[in-house]
């Protein structure tokens, strides 16, 4: 009886630990092994007949706070989530947590 007892309350905890979400906030996205060698040759993303173009800075940012806009040249490339159009920065993926800023030249 003690062992159905532990069972059951064992199982309901399990479910409940696997419905709970990404609590840890890991990764949606994957982390490039290198950058793309577009990106670090300074070249820009064509996105919305704008060019955009990378900068010598990063934001931290989780996952769960930007959205993904499309490919391009095999990078992934994002919005902030709080960012409406026009957006004012676009992103690619660095490493865990930073993003490769992009802005439009004036």
């Amino acid at each position: 009886m003690k062992t159905t007892v532990l069972m059951m309350f064992l199982g309901l905890f399990l479910a409940g630990c696997a419905s709970s979400g990404n609590v840890g906030n890991l990764s949606t996205y994957n982390v490039p092994v290198q950058e793309a060698a577009w990106v670090r040759n300074g070249n820009p993303l064509p996105f919305e007949d704008e060019l955009w173009h990378p900068q010598d800075e990063a934001d931290v940012l989780l996952d769960s706070e930007v959205q993904l806009l499309g490919e391009y040249q095999g990078a992934q490339f994002f919005a902030a989530k709080i960012d409406v159009r026009p957006f004012d920065r676009l992103y690619t993926k660095l490493d865990r947590n930073k993003f490769r800023i992009f802005l439009r030249k004036p």
